[in-house]
C-alpha cells in the first residue's frame, strides 16, 4: 500500500494547508458500517477537489464507534486516497490507551498528522490537559495537531495550546472548533514565522481565518456541500471578493438550517437529501425531530439548485494558496 508516510519523514515540520472533508460513519440497518456508502462519500469529497479528508473527528461522531471500526475504516479509506491527498485522523476516544492505539494505526497508514481532541464528559483543569496532550506526543513522536471542541470535549484555553505549541516538538498545531472570533488573531499573532499549522474548525469562521492567515480548515459542511468550501477556499487564497461574498452567503443559510439539529445528524440529513443515505442515526428520533428533517429536506433543493448553479471553475485550482 503506498501512504504519505515517506512526505513525513522528508518534510516534519511542514505546515498543512488546505480544505480537509470531515467523513460521516454511514450505517447499515444492522448497525454495522455501511462501506459501499462510504465509499461514495468518497467519491464526492475527491470528485470536489478537496485537499484531504479527516476521519474519526466529530462529524464522524467518533464517540459511537468502537476502536476496531474506526480502524477498518482507516485502513479502509487508506487504500482508497490518491497519494496527492492529504489525510489526517482524529485519535479521540475514551481512555489514553485506545487514543495512542488509535494514533499508532493511523501514522501506519499514512495519516500525514492526527488531531487530538481533549478528554470528553469530565472537565479537567489545563494542567491536566497539558500533561494528557504531551504523553500523546512524546508517545506518538509523530506530527499532533491540537484539536479544541469545548461544546463537547474539556475546552482547551488558548494559553494551554500556545504552551504545547512552543514547548512539545510534536505538537505541530492546532484545529480550533470553538467559534471564537478572537482566537484567530490571537494564535496568529502568536505563530509568527513559526511553522505552526492552524485549521479552522468551524466554517462560519473559515474565511475569517484565511484572510489572517490562518492555513485552512477541517470541514464539516464539506462533508455535504465540498464543491462549495472549495469554492470559498480559493476565492479567499485568490482575492476574488465578489465570488467570496457569494459563497459565504449561501454558507450562512445553510448553517442557519442546520442549526436545529446535532452537528453531524444535520449534515446526514442533508447528505440524503443530495442522494447519499448515510443510514440510521444512532439514537432513537423523536416525531418532533422527524418534522425537523422533513422540512429541512424540503428546503434543500432550491438551496441545493442555486448553490449548483454558480460556476465553480470560474476560481482555478491553480489560484489556490
Amino acid at each position: 500500500m503506498t501512504t504519505t508516510q515517506d512526505s513525513i519523514e522528508r518534510s516534519p515540520n511542514a505546515a498543512l494547508s488546505g480544505l480537509f472533508a470531515a467523513v460521516t460513519t454511514p450505517r447499515l440497518a444492522s448497525g454495522a458500517i455501511d462501506l459501499a456508502t462510504f465509499d461514495r462519500h468518497l467519491e464526492l469529497l475527491l470528485d470536489a477537489d478537496v485537499d484531504g479528508i479527516c476521519l474519526g473527528g466529530a462529524t464522524a461522531e467518533y464517540p459511537h464507534l468502537e476502536v476496531r471500526e474506526r480502524i477498518d475504516l482507516l485502513r479502509h479509506a487508506a487504500r482508497m486516497l490518491p497519494r496527492h491527498k492529504t489525510l489526517l485522523v482524529g485519535i479521540g476516544a475514551s481512555s489514553i490507551w485506545r487514543v495512542l492505539e488509535l494514533g499508532a494505526h493511523a501514522f501506519e497508514h499514512g495519516s500525514r498528522a492526527v488531531l487530538v481532541p481533549m478528554p470528553m464528559f469530565f472537565r479537567y483543569e489545563q494542567e491536566d490537559l497539558y500533561a494528557y496532550v504531551a504523553e500523546v506526543a512524546r508517545t506518538l513522536q509523530a506530527p499532533c495537531l491540537l484539536y479544541d471542541l469545548p461544546d463537547f470535549a474539556s475546552p482547551l484555553a488558548p494559553e494551554t495550546a500556545i504552551a504545547l505549541l512552543e514547548q512539545e516538538p510534536h505538537v505541530r498545531g492546532i484545529k480550533d472548533s470553538s467559534g471564537r472570533p478572537d482566537r484567530l488573531a490571537r494564535f496568529a499573532d502568536a505563530r509568527g514565522a513559526r511553522g505552526w499549522t492552524l485549521l479552522i474548525g468551524d466554517d462560519s469562521k473559515l474565511a475569517d481565518g484565511l484572510a489572517l492567515g490562518w492555513n485552512g480548515g477541517v470541514s464539516g459542511l464539506a462533508s455535504f456541500c465540498p464543491e462549495l468550501l472549495v469554492a470559498l477556499v480559493r476565492a479567499a487564497t485568490s482575492g476574488d471578493a465578489t465570488r467570496l461574498a457569494h459563497v459565504r452567503a449561501l454558507i450562512s443559510e445553510l448553517i442557519a438550517a442546520l442549526a436545529a439539529f446535532p452537528v453531524p445528524w444535520g449534515i446526514r440529513i442533508a447528505l440524503e437529501a443530495r442522494g447519499l443515505p448515510t443510514g440510521p442515526l444512532p439514537w432513537p428520533v423523536s416525531d418532533e425531530r422527524r418534522a425537523h428533517a422533513a422540512k429541512l429536506k424540503s428546503w434543500l433543493p432550491a438551496w441545493l439548485e442555486r448553490a449548483e448553479a454558480a460556476d465553480w471553475s470560474r476560481v482555478s485550482s491553480s489560484s489556490q494558496g
